[in-house]
């Protein structure tokens, strides 16, 4: 059925170019050092406060997971599920403060002196 239907309508299918522009709904208010930052410049730009929010975050998901086992024998799964969740949350965290200052989202006075 795929092949009749693409002899309907002129062969193969064309390639779509993929839209990589980035418009957001709300204006920037504050300088913007990169409209679309690549991950390793978001990672490289991560800030000392980056790096404690993910450490808390990380240390009170696996204090929470820790607890929230009932049962002794679960208590260390749930605390290693708990550290999994929060170091993949608190890196995402770190990287969309760090994404945002690059984008001009947020107060970013260190970025725009760094990579003027």
């Amino acid at each position: 059925m795929t092949s009749k239907w693409r002899a309907a309508r002129g062969g193969a299918r064309r390639p779509r170019e993929m839209n990589t522009d980035i418009a957001a709904a709300v204006k920037p208010e504050y300088p913007v050092v990169d409209r679309n930052p690549p991950f390793t410049k978001t990672v490289a730009n991560f800030n000392t406060l980056d790096y404690l929010r993910h450490l808390t975050i990380t240390g009170v998901s696996v204090t929470v997971g820790y607890l929230s086992g009932i049962k002794p024998n679960v208590r260390g799964p749930s605390m290693v599920t708990g550290g999994l969740i929060g170091v993949l949350g608190g890196f995402m965290y770190a990287y969309q403060n760090s994404a945002g200052r690059l984008m001009g989202f947020f107060p970013n006075d260190d970025e725009v002196a760094r990579y003027k």
